[in-house]
């Protein structure tokens, strides 16, 4: 009979530190991650105090955010590399300038064969009926 409660005891405690182990690199990762906001539909990223961040904002690593296409915002001055806890901020030699999109007409056809007529800022040239981002 003690053979069997030394077994159980020690199945418990393989499963509590596996428990740990897996709460201890979870924590590590989540010390490294750096964390920025993004909107639902934005395509930038910024800082948790940003004046642009809508109600809508959904937290994020940076290194998620950058992966998905997503820029950083030139108002708030997020993080712009992933680093080893320490933020990195852009030089005023680096700063970004605003960019401006200009809008070009769509070029795609419509099913008459005619031009289509809308605006797009997109930068694949198409509008949002023709599959423009």
């Amino acid at each position: 009979m003690s053979g069997i409660c030394i077994t159980i005891k020690e199945s418990k405690l393989k499963k509590h530190l596996l428990l740990l182990l897996v709460f201890f690199s979870l924590a590590v990762g989540n010390a490294f991650s750096q964390t920025v906001y993004i909107t639902k539909t934005g395509k930038k990223y910024h800082v948790r105090t940003c004046g642009y961040l809508s109600r809508s904002s959904i937290a994020v690593s940076l290194s998620d955010a950058i992966a998905a296409g997503y820029t950083p915002c030139s108002v708030c001055d997020p993080p712009i590399k992933v680093t080893d806890g320490n933020s990195q901020k852009r030089s005023a030699s680096q700063a970004v300038a605003p960019r401006r999109a200009v809008a070009v007409q769509c070029s795609a056809k419509t099913q008459s064969g005619a031009r289509c007529k809308r605006m797009t800022k997109s930068p694949n040239g198409l509008c949002w009926q023709h599959g423009g981002d």
